[in-house]
């Protein structure tokens, strides 16, 4: 049971699909999980070109890849942010639209149920996904926060959420959080409330990445344990975190790649992410949909990289033993016996 292993392009979204789709056969990739940004895959003409996703698919087949998911982040994080001009740079300019920050965030929610169309004709049963949040500026509660203020932002996600997650459950595809920093659950506890605010909607579930859960100190793999019926695609990220007694885990308002962070994000197998733990977790779950490298590393060639986290990938990954190791002695017994 090998696992396909992936590489989600959103970090590659400078390079046309088929310079991509070329590129991570030759390392050995089994498929790509598609960004909805670039020309990956574009929500908008894949509902209005009959042959759009066909061609898509035809693409991936010359260089024997597949495609499991597609990833449409940026327009997630418009449905709860509070907008600013920051989100113009993300948003296709359809959903930016005038930039009115309701009619921001009314557009990008029509854009995710478009998503989930968009997947059903492409054949793809996973969107992953952000969904933004009106309450993350208060993650520290000083000046003191309402505890109503914290239950309105929860509310307000399961208000624009579920009608967006029905269109899920219509199309047959999953929506997908990628619990991070800025969105709606970003670690354990947030991600518990998350899954109660919307009455544990079968549709709603996550895309697990480790390398955002490991600098806050939440265990990764004990989060794979919490949410097992939950880890609806897998995230292959790292990060390694250095204190040096100067920086802390809030960034210092340092930018990536920054040597002076006391934590950042690294190419697979080179950062603290303890692997081993999490494919046993994984193992556990019975998880047997794809590994997909997300690769993000400052420091490093990202071609080189991309060709180690593949072969660290395909390294890391195990199937379950299908018997205990000391089986044979008991076996012996009953024979005995």
């Amino acid at each position: 049971m090998a696992r396909p292993v992936t590489m989600f392009t959103g970090q590659w979204a400078d390079l046309p699909l088929e310079a991509l789709a070329q590129k991570f056969s030759a390392y050995g990739f089994d498929g790509l999980e598609l960004a909805c940004w670039g020309d990956h895959f574009e929500v908008d003409k894949a509902l209005a070109d009959s042959e759009y996703c066909a061609r898509k698919r035809e693409l991936l087949q010359k260089y024997n890849l597949n495609c499991w998911a597609i990833s449409n982040h940026l327009v997630g994080q418009a449905v709860l942010d509070r907008i600013d001009e920051r989100h113009k740079s993300i948003l296709p300019p359809y959903v930016w639209g005038d930039g009115d920050p309701a009619g921001v965030n009314q557009r990008a929610a029509e854009e995710l149920k478009n998503t989930a169309r968009a997947a059903a004709r492409f054949g793809v049963k996973i969107v992953n996904c952000f969904t933004g949040s009106s309450i993350w500026h208060l993650w520290y509660s000083f000046p003191p926060v309402p505890k109503e203020w914290i239950d309105e932002g929860y509310r307000l996600f399961a208000e624009r959420f579920k009608p967006i997650l029905d269109v899920f459950g219509e199309c047959g595809v999953k929506f997908a959080l990628e619990v991070h920093p800025g969105e709606i659950a970003f670690d354990l506890y947030s991600a518990e409330r998350a899954l109660e605010a919307i009455n544990y909607h079968p549709q709603f579930g996550f895309n697990f990445d480790p390398s955002h859960l490991i600098w806050q100190g939440v265990d990764p793999a004990e989060f794979i344990r919490r949410f097992r019926d939950r880890i609806f695609h897998v995230h292959m990220k790292d990060a390694i975190v250095k204190r040096d007694g100067r920086a802390g885990i809030l960034g210092s308002h340092l930018n990536f790649g920054d040597p002076r962070r006391a934590w950042d994000f690294r190419s697979l197998g080179r950062g603290s992410v303890n692997f081993e733990e999490i494919i046993r977790a994984l193992n556990e779950i019975g998880y047997t949909g794809p590994l997909s490298v997300e690769w993000e590393d400052s420091g490093m060639d990202r071609d080189h990289g991309a060709r180690e986290a593949c072969q660290f990938v395909r390294r890391m990954d195990f199937e379950p033993s299908r018997r205990a190791f000391d089986a044979a002695f008991d076996k012996k017994e009953q024979k005995v016996a």
